[in-house]
């Protein structure tokens, strides 16, 4: 029998036409069910598996609330720091997620927005349409260069090597902090550093590429925006949630950083309305992995996982 799988957003036409084909798939069409039991035991009333992604919560009182007749989750991302994994295994459920499908569509984002904040690219775009520029000029928007420069990675795992590969072809050189030292075959001559304050004052440019958890909450505040160069920039590909916004926000109206680049924001889609108003920060709305090749992949790997665990196996995704 087909299973009956819910998933809780719109997916694009190619994906879904996946799932409509290896399941019994019910696409979630508006707005999510969020702490509405009967509404969501209604919706998931014969549900052998569940579909979720940010900001769909899959927290205590969702598996709590969940039929019986649910014995996977599935969340449409890499990052699992909206999954209560606690909570899934006191239920017996099962968690699969989307590992190692994303990594160039966000390695090339935050090449993205590394060269936009780099290269001003929101003033240039905000005088181009703003039909006032009277032509080039040798003083006008004069930004960095990337080339000969150290581009830090906090966080060094497929993600963040990926965006040390792309950088090495601009010429950069590449200083990282990781939970643990790489194997020298995936470190690639870039230089470790035992400790973030270390790492900090050593580099041009810092991408942020860790995983959200209690550790790295809030990780970059004022005392580490402190130990940058005043002309480093700043990007972050991972949560926005690592960033203390107002320490952020502050070092840029000062002036004790160059730039940012942003595609994730505390409390997304409601971030704080201050950095609309920055001129040295480039944003984008959360694109990291909007590429068609990516939505395809993350959308077999859930297919193959939630499939896999309903069949008995146990999927390399599944994480619980």
């Amino acid at each position: 029998m087909t299973p009956k799988v819910v998933i809780g957003f719109r997916l694009p036409d190619d994906v879904e036409r996946e799932f409509h084909a290896r399941t019994d798939a019910h696409f979630v069409d508006g707005d999510w069910p969020a702490r509405d039991t009967n509404a969501l035991i209604a919706l998931l009333d014969g549900c052998a598996a569940l579909v979720v992604t940010p900001p769909i919560h899959a927290d205590a009182w969702l598996f709590a609330h969940l039929p019986a007749s649910v014995r996977v989750v599935a969340t449409y991302s890499v990052g699992l720091d909206h999954v209560d994994l606690v909570a899934a295994k006191k239920r017996g459920i099962a968690v699969v997620h989307t590992p190692d499908v994303l990594t160039d569509a966000v390695a090339e984002t935050a090449l993205l927005l590394l060269l936009g904040a780099a290269r001003r690219a929101t003033e240039s775009v905000a005088l181009i349409r703003s039909r006032q520029w009277q032509g080039w000029t040798p003083r006008q928007i004069i930004g960095q260069g990337l080339a000969g420069r150290t581009l830090g990675i906090y966080g060094m795992g497929r993600i963040g090597r990926g965006i040390a590969a792309r950088a090495r072809a601009f010429g950069m050189g590449i200083a990282y902090h990781n939970r643990r030292r790489l194997a020298p075959a995936l470190e690639e001559g870039a230089a470790y550093h035992e400790t973030p304050e270390a790492l900090l004052p050593a580099c041009d440019a810092l991408v942020l590429a860790c995983p959200l958890n209690e550790a790295t909450r809030g990780f970059l505040n004022a005392r580490r925006l402190a130990l940058m160069q005043p002309t480093s920039i700043v990007v972050n590909i991972a949560r926005g949630d690592i960033i203390v916004d107002d320490d952020l926000i502050a070092a840029l109206k000062e002036g004790r950083l160059f730039a940012a680049g942003l595609d994730v924001f505390s409390g997304e889609p409601r971030m704080d309305t201050r950095y609309y108003d920055l001129p040295n920060l480039f944003m984008l709305p959360h694109i990291g992995s909007s590429t068609i090749e990516a939505r395809l992949a993350m959308g077999r790997a859930v297919l193959d996982g939630l499939i896999g665990v309903l069949a008995g196996g146990s999927p390399p995704n599944r994480i619980a």
